[in-house]
C-alpha cells in the first residue's frame, strides 16, 4: 500500500523498525527464535496502528528484513493493513500490554542470551549497573508457554499491577520483555533498545558477581560502590537493586 506521495504506508516507521531488527540481530541480543518487537503509531485522523515484526523474523529471514516486511497492524482488529509476512501469534501478548497500560507505546520481547540464562534459572537478575537502575527490580514471571493465552494474561497482570514505566521483566525460560513509553512509539522503541542492551550487560555482570561470591572472592553484590545484597538474598528470590536516589543523567 502506498500513499499519494508514492511512499509506503508509515515508511519512516517501518524503515526504523527494520534497522532495529538488524541491530538487535547483529549485536547478538536475540537468537534464532527471534522474539518480537512492536510500537504504536497513528494516522492523520488519529487512528491507531501497531508497527510490528513478522513471524519468523530471525528463523526464516535471519533478521534481515526490508521495510516492506515490517507489518502495519490495525490496533483494534489485529488485522494486517500492510506488509509482507505473517502476524506472530504473540500479538496477543503485545496487545494485552497496550491495553493494560495506555501509556505504553512500545513492547520489545527478546531472547538475549545472558538474560535468558537468568530466566531459565528462574532467578531475578540482580540489578547492579548505573545504566539499568531506572528499571529497579527485574522480576521473573511464572512460566507460561510461548504464544499462549496464559502468557499474554501473565504479562497483562504484571503491567496492570506495575504501572510505572519503563517495565523490564523476564518470562520464565523464554526471554525478557520491555514495555516503554515516550513522546512517540518510535521514540519508545529506540529507548527500549537501549534498555535491552544495558540490561544484557548487567545480566552478564550480575552472573560474574554471583560466581565470584561462590568462589569466596566477593562477599556480596556491589553497585555504585556499596554492598547492596548477598548471595543468600538471591537464593531467597529477593529483588536486588540499588535503592539509592538517582541524582544525575537521564
Amino acid at each position: 500500500m502506498y500513499t499519494s506521495e508514492g511512499k509506503m504506508l508509515f515508511q519512516t516507521e517501518r524503515e526504523e523498525m527494520s534497522k532495529l531488527v538488524r541491530i538487535i540481530t547483529e549485536r547478538g541480543l536475540t537468537n534464532a527464535a527471534g522474539g518480537n518487537f512492536s510500537f504504536l503509531t497513528e494516522d492523520e485522523e488519529g487512528k491507531r496502528y501497531i508497527i510490528m515484526t513478522p513471524s519468523l523474523m530471525s528463523e526464516s529471514f535471519l533478521g534481515a528484513l526490508p521495510a516492506a516486511q515490517i507489518l502495519v497492524v490495525d490496533f483494534d482488529s489485529q488485522t494486517i493493513v500492510d506488509g509482507v509476512g505473517t502476524l506472530t501469534r504473540e500479538i496477543n501478548m503485545h496487545q494485552a500490554i497496550y491495553h493494560a497500560n495506555p501509556a505504553v507505546k512500545a513492547v520489545l520481547h527478546s531472547h538475549a542470551p545472558n538474560t535468558l540464562f537468568w530466566a531459565t534459572a528462574n532467578l531475578p537478575i540482580p540489578n547492579l549497573t548505573e545504566g539499568t537502575q531506572k528499571v529497579k527490580a527485574i522480576p521473573i514471571l511464572d512460566f507460561a508457554p510461548a504464544t499462549s493465552v496464559e502468557l499474554a494474561e501473565t504479562a497483562r497482570k504484571h503491567i496492570e499491577q506495575n504501572q510505572a514505566l519503563p517495565q523490564l521483566f523476564m518470562l520464565n525460560s523464554h526471554g525478557l520483555l520491555i514495555a516503554q513509553t515516550g513522546v512517540s512509539g518510535l521514540h519508545a522503541i529506540h529507548s527500549a533498545l537501549a534498555i535491552l542492551e544495558t540490561n544484557e550487560m548487567n545480566a552478564e555482570i550480575a552472573y560474574k558477581q554471583t560466581v565470584l561470591q561462590g568462589l569466596g572472592v566477593m562477599d556480596g553484590y556491589y553497585s555504585k560502590g556499596e554492598k547492596i545484597a548477598t548471595l543468600e538474598e538471591l537464593k531467597n528470590g529477593t529483588a536486588i537493586y540499588n535503592h539509592s536516589q538517582i541524582i544525575g543523567g537521564d
